[in-house]
């Protein structure tokens, strides 16, 4: 599949540009704290709500600076790294839980798989915003239950499509062949089934990031979220709407970067599709 994702990449032009940006940040958000994460804290008064491209006082002032005089660039990037682990860790979390339900109702049938999918439909049916505000009002804001609270909203998606997809592949003849030479149904599970699902669940996986990051921004802009010294986007936007008509830049450029990468996201989401279906 990766190796048709990597075709689709070299003749979409879109596409190539979506994955070099995707790139782009994520060595950014790997890297850069580590050189911008005091820039990023330590308040400089003196400089507060510089205008973008104001150099005069180095480069990290080149998207301006917030309301403590912090360098902008440093604070995007920083709260970058911040907002992708949270979506990267809730949707492996999602995927590797649901996947596993899912499968094991799909195969096994009979009451387990009645019982798994009632659940999930009233997961499903649950507004995920109240969800949210129902287990962040439990456990209390923070970094673990964000990506809990994220994680456990979507676990669903993921049981439905992983058990869609293991009572299409269940019936097939190498595997009524394999149980008709003793393979026991664990093994058939691992070997047989999970190969063959695991396409379009990285596929879902790879749309959901987008959605999960969006999810993350909206707690985080309702107040919901991390907290300092931690930030990300959804934050950065929050802190920003209260000088809207005084340093517009404040809410504009995470606003920004977080539609950047949310649409490349997509879109790269679309060609691990098109590649899965082909297969």
């Amino acid at each position: 599949m990766w190796r048709k994702v990597g075709y689709q990449l070299r003749r979409d032009a879109l596409g190539g540009a979506a994955a070099g940006w995707l790139v782009l940040l994520v060595l950014a958000a790997a890297v850069g704290p580590a050189f911008l994460g005091d820039m990023a804290r330590e308040p400089a008064l003196q400089l507060r709500f510089l205008p973008p491209l104001s150099t005069e006082h180095g480069w990290e002032y080149v998207l301006g600076s917030d309301a403590l005089g912090r360098g902008y660039l440093a604070r995007l990037v920083v709260a970058a790294r911040t907002t992708l682990l949270i979506a990267l860790v809730a949707v492996l979390v999602a995927l590797a839980v649901g996947s596993i339900i899912g499968t094991v109702s799909g195969f096994l049938r009979g009451r387990l798989d009645t019982v798994v999918m009632r659940v999930a439909d009233v997961m499903l049916a649950f507004p995920s915003l109240l969800l949210a505000l129902i287990v962040l009002y439990t456990l209390g804001t923070g970094l673990v239950p964000l990506i809990l609270v994220l994680a456990l909203a979507r676990i669903a998606m993921y049981s439905r499509v992983a058990r869609a997809e293991t009572l299409a592949v269940r019936e097939r003849v190498y595997i009524r062949a394999s149980r008709a030479f003793g393979s026991g149904s664990a093994r058939i599970v691992l070997t047989q089934i999970i190969p063959v699902i695991a396409n379009p669940l990285v596929a879902l996986a790879t749309l959901e990031f987008a959605m999960v990051m969006l999810a993350e921004s909206a707690l985080s802009f309702l107040g919901l979220g991390v907290h300092e010294p931690d930030i990300t986007w959804g934050g950065l936007i929050a802190e920003g709407r209260n000088y809207l008509e005084s340093a517009w830049w404040v809410a504009l450029f995470p606003g920004l970067a977080l539609t950047l990468t949310a649409v490349a996201t997509n879109v790269l989401a679309e060609l691990v599709r098109k590649a899965a279906e082909s297969e």
